[in-house]
């Protein structure tokens, strides 16, 4: 699985800052905890990183991701009662703006962690191809 090692790594981080801290802080609480766990890990961290959507080589908007580790992976975090498909449609669209291809989406509402990994719609597709002509070479 692409980026598993990584992602592998920032779960931990996530289970130790709800282990630590608990659920019902607002996002802003839980990415700064984040953060820090993943800064101590040796991970490099950026925030709030800036992605802008184009549309026909013209500017038409922006996204702001949370976290980005290792240029790899964008993590959104949520709050809320549970996670929704709009929430993972944020995720996929941050990973087109950005060109990242793995994401997880973490929601720290509850003290049990929910969370789920997204990846890039072409990074889909890649794999899916690689599974075919694994299985016409198999056959």
């Amino acid at each position: 699985m692409l980026h598993s090692d990584i992602s592998e790594i920032i779960l931990g981080c996530c289970f130790e800052v709800m282990k630590e801290l608990g659920a019902g802080f607002l996002e802003n609480v839980y990415k700064n905890a984040l953060f820090i766990a993943m800064k101590q890990k040796g991970l490099n961290v950026m925030t709030e990183q800036t992605y802008e959507v184009l549309f026909r080589n013209q500017k038409v908007g922006k996204y702001v991701a949370d976290l980005i580790v290792e240029n790899a992976v964008v993590i959104e975090l949520k709050c809320s009662t549970s996670l929704l498909p709009e929430h993972q449609t944020q995720v996929i669209n941050y990973l087109k703006a950005s060109g990242i291809q793995v994401g997880l989406l973490v929601n720290f509402r509850h003290q049990k962690l929910e969370y789920k990994r997204l990846h890039h719609p072409n990074t889909v597709d890649k794999e899916e191809k690689l599974k075919q002509e694994l299985c016409t070479l198999l056959h």
